[in-house]
C-alpha cells in the first residue's frame, strides 16, 4: 500500500510509524486510519520488526482527534461502523503482540488521546495535551476513551475528564498515570528509542507473554488472572530463551535471546 498519510521506517528492529498530516494537525481521516491498520498489520507479521515507536510529525499535534468534516455526515448506521473500525485500529495496536511505545509530541486528543492509550507506554513532550474532548461537539469518545482512561486513571478522574471535555498538560497527565515519561521536544524521540531498546534487550517470548498478561487479565477477576499468569509462566518456562536467561544468570554473563 502507497501511503499518503503516514511514514514508515525501520531502524535497527524498530518500527516508526509517523502519522503525517500536520497540515491538519495529524487528524484521523478514513484514509489515515486505513493506512495505520496497513502498516500494523505489516509490522504484526514482519518479524524483523521487534517494537514500534508510533509518534506524529511536526511539533504541535500527535493526534488531534478524528476529522470533525467526516464526523459532520454521520448517521447511526454509519456512525457506529466508523467507531468500530477506529475500535478495531486501537485494538491492533493495543494486542499486536510487540511493544508499542507513543511518542505524544503535541496534542493528544479525542481519537489521538484513544490512539496513544492503546500504546503499551506512553511517553510525551511537555508541549503536549491531552483530553476527550467530544462532549463539546455534542457526542462522546468512541474509539474507546470511556473504557480505556477509567482503566488508566481510574474512573473518578476519567468521568471529570470525559463529561468536562476538559483538557490536561503533559505534568498532569503524568501525576494522573495516563504517561510514563515527560520529556523535552528536543529528548522525546531518544528517550522512546531509548527504552524501546531497553524492553528488546529482554526475552522477547516473556515480553509477549508479560504483555498478555496484562492486557487480558485486566477484563478477569483476579482468580481468573492468576490462572492466566501461570499457564503463561508455564508455557514461557519451558522455551529456550527461559533457559538462556537463567542460565545466562547463574553463569553471570548477558543472555543470548533467540526468540524461541
Amino acid at each position: 500500500m502507497d501511503y499518503q498519510n503516514i511514514l514508515f521506517q525501520e531502524k535497527d528492529g524498530i518500527g516508526i510509524v509517523t502519522i503525517n498530516r500536520s497540515k491538519k494537525l495529524n487528524a484521523l481521516d478514513a484514509q489515515t486510519i486505513n493506512e495505520l491498520y496497513d502498516v500494523f498489520g505489516v509490522i504484526k507479521n514482519n518479524d524483523a520488526v521487534k517494537a514500534v515507536i508510533l509518534t506524529g510529525s511536526g511539533d504541535k499535534s500527535f493526534v488531534a482527534g478524528a476529522d470533525i468534516e467526516e464526523l459532520f455526515q454521520l448517521d447511526q448506521i454509519s456512525g457506529k461502523a466508523k467507531m468500530y473500525k477506529g475500535q478495531g485500529l486501537t485494538l491492533l495496536v493495543e494486542n499486536l503482540g510487540k511493544p508499542v511505545i507513543g511518542a505524544i509530541n503535541g496534542f493528544a486528543l479525542g481519537g489521538g488521546c484513544e490512539l496513544a492509550m492503546s500504546c503499551t507506554l506512553r511517553l510525551c513532550s511537555d508541549k503536549a495535551k491531552f483530553g476527550q474532548p467530544e462532549v463539546n461537539l455534542g457526542v462522546i469518545p468512541g474509539y474507546g476513551g470511556t473504557q480505556r482512561m477509567p482503566r488508566l486513571i481510574g474512573r473518578a478522574k476519567a468521568m471529570e475528564l470525559i463529561l468536562t471535555g476538559d483538557v490536561i498538560d503533559a505534568q498532569e497527565a503524568y501525576r494522573l498515570g495516563l504517561v510514563n515519561k515527560v520529556c523535552t521536544s528536543e529528548q522525546l524521540m531518544a528517550e522512546a528509542e531509548a527504552i524501546t531498546r531497553k524492553i528488546m534487550s529482554r526475552g522477547p517470548l516473556a515480553v509477549k507473554a508479560a504483555m498478555e498478561a496484562v492486557h487480558r487479565g485486566m477484563d478477569m477477576s483476579l482468580a481468573e488472572g492468576l490462572n492466566l499468569e501461570a499457564n503463561l509462566f508455564a508455557v514461557n518456562s519451558a522455551s529456550a530463551d527461559s533457559k538462556e536467561g537463567l542460565k545466562a544468570f547463574l553463569e553471570k554473563r548477558p543472555p543470548q535471546f533467540k526468540n524461541k
